[in-house]
């Protein structure tokens, strides 16, 4: 597959990604749009990994973000799910089938001198009992979803807890 095909698999994969997105934030669809149908700078994914009673969420210690859901950069030809999940694997060594559905869409700049990256949060329930094997200098830990946790975006404890919320409610139906 030539650059341009798979430079345009992975831009119609962001695009429906943002659409099925639970929760967007930053004008994530909108800034799609703006910088044409396609992503033109870097991807960001991240998973939300939920354990079975979606009452704690798996974290990475970052060395200057914090604690933070596994994730980072999408690696060119890489669609934001394919980039998430090796992400995970990388930082946890957890492999899973990420839900359908993506959590989250948002905008945002990770350094001030950095330009404004698409990121999107991808969702898996795992058994907290599975072992994790973490990245040299980057813990991982299963953290309560009522504690409060140190992050470069402190805004995303509420948005994750919002969405487990979300998932407790459907499982419920």
């Amino acid at each position: 597959m030539n650059r341009d095909a798979f430079d345009h698999r992975v831009a119609e994969a962001a695009a429906a990604d943002v659409r099925l997105a639970k929760m967007e934030f930053d004008g994530a669809g909108q800034w799609l749009t703006t910088v044409g149908q396609g992503p033109s700078g870097p991807l960001a994914a991240e998973v939300w990994v939920f354990d079975e009673d979606l009452a704690r969420v798996l974290l990475v210690h970052h060395r200057w973000r914090g604690w933070v859901p596994p994730g980072g950069r999408v690696e060119p030809g890489e669609t934001p799910r394919e980039g998430a999940r090796r992400e995970l694997f990388e930082e946890t060594g957890i492999e899973v089938e990420l839900l359908p559905e993506p959590a989250a869409a948002t905008v945002r700049s990770y350094r001030a001198e950095w330009p404004a990256t698409l990121g999107l949060s991808f969702v898996a329930i795992v058994s907290a009992s599975t072992p994790l094997v973490t990245e040299s200098g980057q813990p991982a830990a299963w953290t309560s979803l009522n504690e409060d946790w140190a992050s470069y975006f402190p805004e995303d404890a509420a948005r994750v807890r919002q969405h487990a919320r979300w998932l407790g409610e459907v499982s419920c139906r």
